[in-house]
């Protein structure tokens, strides 16, 4: 119902910013939850970032500690379009980066039911 197109990855000097960016298109890929999550080598598929669906007093937005005040993540209904603005960015933050989307909002946070195929983001030293 939902596919999902991660861009936006590559190699990012620490300090750097990058910007991710998530494609939905599906039956049901309108203005549904979405999210971020990452996974480093030899590390767990972790949560980075989620976000509503728009409603009536905007959207709702939840992100990781370890990426909080750094990242910011936004919606562009018009283009169906899921973003994660990365700033200042570490060592660390070197991984997969996968966008996830569900139906329900919850359910992002621990991962939905689609996902995308994932991008590289590396950050050097």
């Amino acid at each position: 119902q939902v596919q999902l197109i991660e861009s936006g990855g590559g190699l990012v000097q620490a300090g750097g910013s990058r910007r991710l960016s998530c494609a939905a298109s599906g039956r049901t890929s309108g203005n549904i939850p979405m999210g971020w999550f990452r996974q480093a080598p030899g590390k767990e598929r972790e949560f980075v970032a989620g976000i509503s669906g728009s409603g009536t007093f905007g959207t709702f937005t939840n992100y990781a500690d370890t990426v909080k005040g750094r990242f910011t993540i936004s919606r562009d209904d018009a283009k169906n379009t899921v973003y994660l603005q990365m700033n200042s960015l570490k060592p660390e933050d070197t991984a997969v980066y996968y966008c996830t989307a569900d139906m329900s909002y919850v359910r992002i946070n621990r991962g939905g039911a689609y996902w995308g195929q994932g991008t590289q983001v590396t950050v050097s030293s």
